[in-house]
């Protein structure tokens, strides 16, 4: 992937689109009272926010009138990393600025929720009446003895009746997790095990691909594995009746009792979500009410300009950090979008008929689904009324040049595409959307304010126009206040700081522009390392999945034993494709011509799948340890693959190399 910095922009905001956004309003408020650069738009204050960290936090705190209950005694306390203390002293609650819009008597009545299944039929949840259930439930769960530091888990699908637990969690100061309810009873237990929750919200079932799927004998194993579990309560998606020992949902929300917001420390835990553990238990991730707060709010309300009147709608899932994000859309007064379903059914164009029905103003996808919906022939604005999307915003991988092409050709030619990328280890976004600033094919528009992005050497020197490690140089709010069940800090400090010492270091490649825009090029824990040239493999994704004949793709990078350099291609077909000669030379002269002759794979093998994580993220590291002999067992944590059988495949490929390399 190149950089495009040097052509012309394929979208532009006009002058009234950046006046208007909230951004600028910002930076004209915080050149009058905190002495950011009235001039220089958004690279000027991007600068001060992270030359004068402590200033731009307070500044942010400040517009979006954050409610500290106790005054803080500075910004920041200390800045190393790990270990930087935000805001000491300072108490708050993450859940009373959620709800703060049913105070407003003029917007009580409106919607707080849509929520929409598949059958694309929109029920919506006023602020009032997401309040009155908050406030219901946060009593009962402390009848029940729930107090601060609990944890309190979800097992559910993105509907309602997540948030309004999530929020109950929140106002009494314990610690909510959850899990989505297609992940399966190991899955689940690898996570909920390590944080022993007190209460366990669950359905019976859910309704995906136009199919009913039973989970009651899930959750009976579920129940009988948490010996922590004080209360189970129970949701009937599919109508049935609560199970023995259970609570009943409709009654335990009963009821008109005013929330009770627990006032809790800056940093006192708000969730814990959890990485995808795919080479061991996954990590526990702890993020604070605080830093969560201040963090979704700049993210929320500056970068992505929400606000009262918007819908903001992400396809997700509750095992992904997208669906915290999404949740948090309620601090900027915006209606929140819950669609619980499959994302291509009936066709694979229903994403946008629920965007239309929602009147979504911004809509979040994955890069994976814009690039089916144009393999598939989707034409969203010619099918459906899509006028009150103002930004289309993808995430979970970079999006292809051809996917900004489709958007801008198949949505609006006057649409703000915004390329997000950042970690479910900050539940935010590193780079990404800024409604000010011109959007460039294949780049993420800029850094985001008050995130220090470089990119380095392996020496630790920053880059500027070449690929490098992302790294972050200061401390961000949202990042991890620890790990659980880590309690000398050693796995979290190994996770983000041991390559170069008081630096997170993320994990990705990056190429930073000299517009300042940024190039995501995949991870670099599986990168391709060929006589010393590295590459991303998104890169090469990018550039093979353009072919009709491949669905999808997965190339590893492997150092053989003997000093060679094996680099394969595994391609998963479309319909009716076969894997021949000719086929294979298209591949190749694809690959050489756009990218590098370095780069063209050994051999190209065609593979009945290719195995993702639970939240859809290509398993590229567990499949490299397969083939370089790991067992299965060790190569991956079986509970966290969407289809184990596929990488068995893979294995078998490595126990026949191996055996034909002894035969030699």
């Amino acid at each position: 992937m190149t950089s495009a910095a040097n052509s012309a922009p394929l979208w532009q905001p006009d002058a009234e689109r950046v006046a208007d956004a909230r951004v600028t309003r910002f930076q004209a408020w915080a050149a009058e009272h905190h002495g950011a650069p009235a001039e220089g738009g958004y690279p000027a204050l991007h600068r001060w926010s992270v030359d004068e960290l402590e200033t731009f936090w307070q500044a942010v705190a400040e517009w979006f009138d954050i409610r500290f209950t106790t005054p803080y005694e500075r910004v920041l306390a200390d800045r190393s990393m790990p270990g930087a203390r935000w805001f000491p002293g300072a108490t708050l609650n993450y859940a009373e600025h959620a709800l703060r819009t049913a105070e407003d008597p003029a917007r009580a009545a409106e919607p707080a929720l849509l929520r929409v299944d598949e059958t694309q039929e929109p029920a919506p949840v006023s602020w009032a009446e997401l309040r009155r259930q908050v406030g219901a439930l946060a009593a009962r769960l402390r009848d029940l003895g729930v107090r601060p530091g609990d944890r309190v888990s979800g097992y559910l699908p993105n509907i309602p009746e997540a948030v309004t637990a999530l929020l109950a969690t929140a106002a009494v100061g314990a610690v909510w997790t959850s899990c989505a309810p297609d992940f399966g009873a190991r899955s689940v237990l690898d996570r909920f095990q390590q944080v022993e929750p007190v209460v366990l919200f669950t359905v019976d079932g859910y309704r995906y691909g136009g199919k009913e799927h039973d989970r009651t004998a899930t959750v009976a194993e579920l129940r009988g594995e948490l010996p922590s579990l004080r209360a189970v309560v129970h949701i009937p998606l599919l109508g049935t009746e609560a199970p023995e020992g259970a609570l009943d949902w409709a009654a335990v929300t009963a009821g008109e009792t005013a929330p009770v917001f627990e006032q809790v420390p800056f940093d006192h835990p708000l969730w814990v979500l959890y990485s995808s553990g795919t080479t061991g238990l996954p990590k526990a991730i702890v993020q604070s009410q605080g830093g969560i707060l201040l963090e979704h709010y700049k993210q929320l309300g500056l970068h992505c300009d929400l606000g009262p009147g918007d819908r903001f709608f992400w396809y997700t899932s509750t095992g992904w950090m997208m669906w915290n994000f999404l949740v948090s859309g309620l601090l900027t007064g915006t209606t929140v979008v819950l669609y619980d379903g499959s994302p291509g059914h009936p066709t694979t164009g229903a994403q946008w008929a629920v965007a239309e029905r929602t009147g979504a103003t911004l809509f979040g996808t994955s890069a994976a689904y814009v690039m089916a919906c144009a393999k598939a022939g989707v034409h969203p604005s010619r099918d459906h009324d899509l006028s009150r999307i103002g930004c289309v915003a993808t995430t979970g991988s970079p999006l292809p040049p051809d996917g900004f092409r489709w958007l801008h050709d198949e949505v609006r030619a006057d649409l703000w595409i915004a390329s997000v990328s950042g970690g479910t280890d900050v539940c935010s976004c590193f780079a990404g959307a800024v409604p000010t600033l011109p959007v460039r094919i294949g780049e993420l528009q800029a850094a985001c304010l008050g995130t220090d992005l470089r990119s380095f050497d392996p020496q630790g020197t920053p880059l500027v126009g070449e690929v490098g490690e992302l790294v972050v140089t200061n401390p961000m709010p949202s990042m991890p206040v620890r790990f659980w069940n880590d309690p000398d800090g050693s796995r979290y400090r190994e996770s983000y700081f041991e390559t170069y010492p008081g630096v997170w270091r993320h994990g990705d490649w990056i190429t930073l522009t000299e517009t300042g825009s940024v190039i995501i090029h995949g991870r670099s824990d599986s990168t391709l390392n060929r006589q010393g040239v590295r590459m991303g493999s998104a890169d090469i994704y990018e550039a093979v999945e353009r072919l009709p004949e491949i669905r999808e793709s997965l190339v590893i990078g492997l150092e053989e034993p003997d000093g060679g350099y094996w680099m394969p291609l595994f391609v998963h077909l479309a319909p009716g494709a076969v894997l021949d000669d000719a086929l294979r030379d298209r591949v190749k002269r694809t690959i050489r011509e756009q990218l590098s002759p370095r780069h063209v794979p050994d051999e190209i093998i065609e593979v009945p799948g290719v195995p993702h994580t639970l939240t859809g993220k290509r398993i590229e590291v567990p499949v490299k340890r397969l083939l370089q002999g790991t067992d299965l067992a060790r190569a991956v944590n079986p509970g966290s693959v969407d289809n184990l059988d596929l990488l068995r495949f893979y294995e078998e490929l490595a126990h026949t190399r191996r055996a034909a390399r002894s035969a030699h």
